[in-house]
């Protein structure tokens, strides 16, 4: 069984999970990074020939978008997680949160209810808390939160830093200390952490 070591906040994966795994000669974090990033270019490409008017808040839109982000390392990439992981809601209970959270951001865009940072920080957090894919949700999450301010509220996306995949560090640790604070509706850190 193959095992990879993980940065401190991310979410390691189970047997299954790596069974999933499309290039079996990676045994090494450093090289799992790299062939992810280089998906996720790919799925920077795709995004970019998305119509202006479709619409991003639904469900087939975040998993199309994880399916394009991770589809060329994870066979699973696309797919609500079925296991219990150290983050994250009951895997049954994905597509419920899923869809309030859609609809609550649905509804923030209409009435205008938050500026462009704090509609990011409460989206994303509460996204990531969801959890809804094996591994990847963080930079899913954010890139998800960037596709909806520029292709649905039309403002500039947010400078989240450093791509922060699997990287030790400062930066790292504010940004899960920032998502720690959210949990406890204190979203002050997130939305300063956010340029």
């Amino acid at each position: 069984m193959k095992v990879l070591e993980y940065p401190e906040g991310a979410t390691s994966l189970d047997p299954d999970e790596m069974e999933g795994l499309k290039y079996p000669h990676i045994d090494m974090r450093k090289e799992l990074d790299e062939i992810e990033q280089q998906n996720i270019q790919d799925g920077y490409n795709w995004l970019t020939r998305q119509r202006k008017h479709k619409d991003f808040l639904t469900e087939a839109f975040v998993k199309d978008l994880h399916q394009h982000l991770f589809g060329d390392v994870w066979t699973w990439a696309g797919s609500f997680r079925q296991s219990e992981k150290n983050i994250g809601i009951d895997p049954f209970s994905i597509g419920v949160e899923l869809r309030k959270l859609l609809d609550d951001a649905r509804y923030w865009v209409e009435n205008a209810t938050y500026e462009r940072k704090e509609f990011a920080a409460r989206f994303h957090h509460r996204l990531v808390k969801i959890h809804p894919f094996p591994n990847g949700n963080g930079r899913h999450g954010r890139i998800m939160t960037d596709v909806i301010l520029e292709k649905v509220l039309e403002v500039p996306a947010v400078e989240w830093g450093v791509t922060l995949s699997g990287q030790e560090g400062e930066h790292r640790k504010a940004y899960i200390q920032a998502l720690q604070k959210a949990d406890n509706n204190d979203y002050q850190m997130l939305i300063e952490f956010i340029k």
